[in-house]
């Protein structure tokens, strides 16, 4: 007796072809789609932050890097010029000066920041009570406003005899100090506000580095008898290498993108003692109207911090392959 279809099924209709011999099989098809779909997911909900970034950062840094080659007139039209705003800022006093005011900025607050955040960070590492307490006091300088900040160093920099910080050196047989007042000691003054707001935020990042030391390393150098200093330099700074990578990056950054300490406390006096990079394209761009020197000097920042970067980062692959 033949055997009847299931139901529903067309008794005429002629049976499903086989895949041919370099199809592939329909699960793997079907894995391949999903995971096609898995992919293009996380684009999708960063398509916002993407489209916020290209039309507000990068749109505008290829504006800048076109503006860079033209010497910008408001109501006359732009007038092509070439490499002429580079070669003004490579020749001109005012730029040169400013340059080198901003690698000793960056040179000095990112050593001081590194080396002050690292004394500060093992003098509160630990486990008691009280020291969320210390770490907090001490973080306070970078979560505070940086105009209050400066406001605060420009009481404290005061250049009378009854000034703060004269006051205070003056209880140790010092002379009152200009400060900022002074072409000599301003950009060192500046540099020591740097160090104060980096440090706390190093000191975090060093604290981090230091919960992940192993600390039978500790231990066994402890039983082989090497003494305080010893452990330091032979466990401690091996371990914190990565993290000094980290945070050489990220200061020398911050160094020679320094701006907001000297335009509050300064503004580039006296005599142009303390300006930076910065200040200098500021001043170019929005005061004076020069917009394709201040775009070029725009570049020439941008491409000093790029390289840097990438610098850092080859050093450390190096390290790590090696």
């Amino acid at each position: 007796m033949v055997q009847t279809s299931r139901a529903g099924a067309d008794p005429g209709a002629a049976p499903p072809r086989p895949p041919g011999p370099g199809a592939p099989p329909a699960g793997d098809r079907a894995a391949r789609r999903s995971r096609r779909r898995g992919g293009v997911v996380p684009w999708l909900f960063l398509a916002p932050a993407l489209i916020l970034f290209l039309y507000f950062k990068f749109i505008p840094m290829a504006q800048g890097l076109k503006m860079s080659f033209y010497e910008v007139r408001t109501f006359l039209g732009d007038r092509y010029v070439g490499g002429e705003n580079y070669r003004t800022i490579v020749t001109d006093r005012s730029f040169v000066d400013a340059m080198w005011h901003t690698v000793l900025l960056a040179v000095g607050t990112t050593a001081g920041s590194i080396l002050l955040g690292l004394v500060l960070a093992l003098l509160v590492e630990g486990q008691a009570r009280h020291l969320w307490l210390v770490r907090t006091a001490a973080f306070l300088p970078v979560v505070t406003t940086m105009a209050v900040v400066a406001e605060v160093w420009r009481i404290m920099y005061y250049p009378a005899a009854d000034g703060p910080l004269n006051t205070i050196i003056g209880w140790l047989g010092v002379a009152p100090q200009p400060y900022l007042a002074d072409e000599h000691s301003s950009l060192a003054s500046i540099l020591a506000v740097g160090v104060w707001r980096g440090a706390p935020y190093d000191m975090m990042i060093i604290l981090a580095g230091l919960a992940g030391v192993d600390r039978t390393l500790y231990e066994a150098a402890a039983v082989d008898g090497a003494a305080t200093w010893r452990r330091f330099r032979h466990v401690t700074m091996p371990a914190l290498g990565p993290v000094f990578g980290i945070l050489f990056t990220l200061a020398a950054i911050r160094g020679l993108r320094v701006f907001t300490e000297v335009f509050l406390l300064t503004n580039g006096a006296p005599n142009g003692s303390t300006e930076v990079l910065m200040t200098l394209i500021y001043k170019l761009g929005l005061q004076r109207g020069e917009l394709g020197i201040a775009a070029a000097g725009s570049i020439v920042l941008f491409a000093a911090t790029a390289v840097l970067t990438v610098c850092v980062r080859l050093l450390r692959r190096r390290e790590s392959l090696g």
